[in-house]
């Protein structure tokens, strides 16, 4: 039998210190959403006042506010992702997958190929 060691009588420190460039890099992936959401909000704004589709009108209005929806949800999961992340670095753990990135990536391709088509007919 082995012989045992002795426990540490150091307190184990209560968040241990993460690496600022990890950090940093965390943020800006963060602010990386972000510029995305606004940008996808902003093309929102844009398709209700400045599109104009022959007799599809009714259907603009709808199709924009999905569009901002939709920025506003990018918005959020990139906030949930930079607390997820900044989370699991200060508690030395790894960073669960996620399935909103492909949810996301799903929605603005189905958004961008519905707005084609809207616009070819139009």
């Amino acid at each position: 039998m082995l012989p045992q060691e002795p426990p540490d009588p150091r307190p184990a420190p209560a968040s241990p210190e993460v690496d600022y460039r990890f950090v940093l890099a965390n943020e800006r992936t963060f602010l990386a959403w972000i510029r995305t959401s606004l940008g996808i909000i902003a093309g929102g704004v844009a398709l209700d006042q400045f599109v104009v589709v022959g007799r599809d009108h009714q259907v603009l209005g709808p199709l924009s506010i999905a569009v901002i929806v939709l920025g506003a949800c990018i918005a959020t999961i990139g906030t949930m992702r930079w607390s997820r992340a900044d989370a699991a670095m200060r508690a030395g753990r790894p960073m669960n997958r996620s399935r909103g990135i492909l949810i996301i990536g799903i929605a603005v391709a189905v958004a961008a190929i519905f707005i084609g088509v809207l616009l070819a007919l139009g």
